[in-house]
């Protein structure tokens, strides 16, 4: 059995092509992005629960990995509960601009009047996610973000909900949105390779399926992260057990638009 330790980086080595690390991007200065997110690590709009997950999210070397910059136009898909945008708009507010997509109610209203925030924009207001009657998992439609040239995507814990022909369209739309150079910033929970699905691994996904359906939409495959490696998430047991939960193996993965 091949080791969960071992499975990206072979397929990270038997993807990458030759350069891809020489995106100026890269080589840019974190430190003013690093002050702004420590900063709003402790805002008083955060809860306790929120700061109480720093530790195992570890925002900042998440972003740092992704190339975040101050001065990029950036879109959060699928925000949720406004856990990563509460630290996402301050660092841009100033320089930068970031748009949030899909699923944005519970981050409007939690952010509505939020002193510092009026800055986000809510865009692709017309897009559909909905899940069938029966259905695991949801659907996307009219999913194209109606903005062109953004530097960076990124969508945390998120791509497992949706079936394949939502999780193409997000990533159709993503590429559209995206300058040539253009970051696009993926993690989720770790599903064990080809393992087929069950009521346990329902918010799971097989990272080596992410990079082929990502790359399908025209998208390279950059780099991966370990950041998230939890050696004793077994992949066995669904994301929400106590067993697992705030502790799941999740795959951190980095793609560029051509």
């Amino acid at each position: 059995m091949i080791k969960k330790s071992t499975l990206l980086a072979a397929t990270f080595t038997a993807t990458m092509t030759a350069g891809l690390f020489c995106t100026p991007t890269l080589a840019d200065d974190f430190d003013a992005v690093k002050e702004k997110l420590s900063t709003a690590m402790s805002a008083d709009i955060r809860t306790e629960a929120e700061m109480d997950r720093d530790k195992n999210r570890k925002p900042i070397e998440t972003l740092e990995f992704f190339g975040l910059r101050d001065d990029m136009k950036v879109v959060e898909l699928i925000p949720g509960g406004a856990w990563y945008t509460k630290l996402l708009a301050p660092v841009l507010a100033d320089k930068g601009q970031l748009y949030i997509a899909y699923g944005t109610g519970t981050a409007e209203k939690r952010l509505k009047d939020a002193p510092g925030f009026d800055k986000i924009r809510v865009i692709a207001k017309d897009a559909k996610l909905g899940r069938p009657e029966g259905s695991k998992f949801y659907t996307a439609s009219n999913t194209d973000l109606g903005v062109k040239n953004v530097d960076m995507i990124l969508t945390f814990r998120n791509y497992h909900n949706f079936g394949p022909e939502g999780r193409a369209a997000m990533n159709t739309s993503a590429y559209k949105a995206l300058k040539s150079g253009g970051i696009y910033a993926v993690v989720d929970h770790t599903r064990r390779h080809m393992q087929e699905l069950d009521n346990e691994n329902r918010r799971r996904l097989d990272p080596v399926l992410a990079i082929k359906e990502i790359q399908a939409a025209g998208f390279e495959f950059v780099d991966y992260s370990s950041l998230h490696y939890k050696a004793d998430d077994e992949l066995r047991y669904e994301v929400g057990r106590k067993s697992v939960t705030g502790n799941t193996d999740r795959w951190t993965l980095k793609f560029v638009k051509p």
